[in-house]
């Protein structure tokens, strides 16, 4: 009877402090998940540079990480920089009124007399005076995070620079850490193998895939748009890659308002063109890209990719798109391991 109040009394206290660690170390969850990510997707890289310079895992480890800034941090930091600069440029001019919003819609509304109609159908209110406000309040809360960009982007480099340093110490030691999970969690070591390769799996094919996706698509986007002239190619490029996180809809919900509008202004052949591009070319990208990067290497269905993707974000914001596929394969795999073990039939 002591025995097992003794026993039960220890994982009580074992799960308590294991749920304070946790909140201890919730500020920094999203470092230590792309450190994990970063480990995850680099780690044949590493193993491969052991197997150049030999038994040096330290050496081996400063080596990874120094090709993942090169080829992941500092493009992302030009990309953030170059896009904080047009979003600003962007907004200066609607507030100073160089560009109008209520005007655009004026021009759409005339050109499109049954499109207010539709979207009134759907909830959506196209009036003038409240985009007007709308964008003059976006612009002033940019400007007012603009004074505040210093300490935004301290934050940002301690949390990059934590979460290289745990990618180091993931990758020289993550295979000592893995066994030792294996040891220590009670599921048996052949499904806890499993459960860690399943993780290895979709993360790499997750991450890997959505941002080639990202990539094309922004680059894609951007490119038209410069072609056609449109102001800031490098700004709706970079919210078009951030759009093509969600599937099959991402991109479209910028190309195809600024194909709308110049066909409201009578641009007819550059709307078209627009139109063209997005449909076939961008969208290619997504429809060719995605499955084949994503879907396959995780074997998950698209449709769960779209809605595990969709929900990850809306709960979890950015991370979303990686751990929400990352939630429903996890999910399969547990029902297909109960579906072989405890239900043979």
């Amino acid at each position: 009877m002591r025995e097992k109040l003794e026993q039960r009394s220890f994982l009580f206290t074992l799960l308590l402090v294991s749920l304070l660690f946790g909140l201890v170390l919730k500020p920094f969850w999203g470092a230590i998940f792309w450190a994990c990510a970063i480990t995850v997707i680099f780690s044949p890289l590493q193993h491969r540079i052991l197997g150049r310079i030999g038994h040096k895992p330290n050496r081996a480890a400063l080596l990874t990480l120094l090709v993942c800034v090169v080829i992941v941090v500092l493009p992302v930091l030009f990309i953030a920089t170059s896009f904080i600069q047009e979003g600003l440029a962007l907004y200066q001019r609607i507030d100073q009124g160089e560009v109008s919003p209520g005007k655009l819609l004026t021009q759409v509304r005339n050109a499109f007399p049954l499109l207010p109609d539709l979207l009134g159908q759907l909830g959506i209110n196209l009036d003038s005076a409240k985009l007007s406000e709308t964008a003059l309040a976006g612009s002033k809360v940019l400007a007012e995070k603009a004074l505040t960009a210093g300490q935004s982007t301290f934050g940002f480099v301690v949390d990059v620079a934590l979460m290289l340093y745990l990618a180091f110490f993931l990758l020289r030691d993550g295979n000592q850490l893995t066994e030792l999970m294996v040891r220590a969690l009670p599921l048996g070591d052949d499904r806890e193998r499993m459960l860690f390769a399943k993780f290895s799996e979709v993360t790499r094919a997750t991450v890997k895939g959505n941002i080639l996706v990202a990539m094309a698509q922004g680059a894609l986007g951007g490119f038209i748009f410069w072609v056609l002239g449109i102001p800031g190619p490098l700004l709706w490029g970079v919210v078009m890659a951030f759009l093509s996180l969600i599937p099959a809809i991402g991109a479209a919900l910028v190309w195809l308002p600024v194909a709308i509008y110049l066909f409201a202004t009578g641009e007819w052949l550059s709307g078209a063109v627009l139109v063209a591009f997005g449909a076939l070319v961008i969208g290619l990208a997504d429809n060719v890209l995605r499955p084949l990067l994503v879907g396959r290497d995780t074997k998950l269905p698209d449709y769960l990719v779209l809605f595990s993707t969709l929900g990850g974000i809306s709960l979890m914001g950015v991370n979303g798109f990686v751990i929400g596929p990352l939630v429903a394969a996890l999910f399969l795999v547990f029902w297909d391991i109960f579906t072989r073990e405890f239900n043979g039939r």
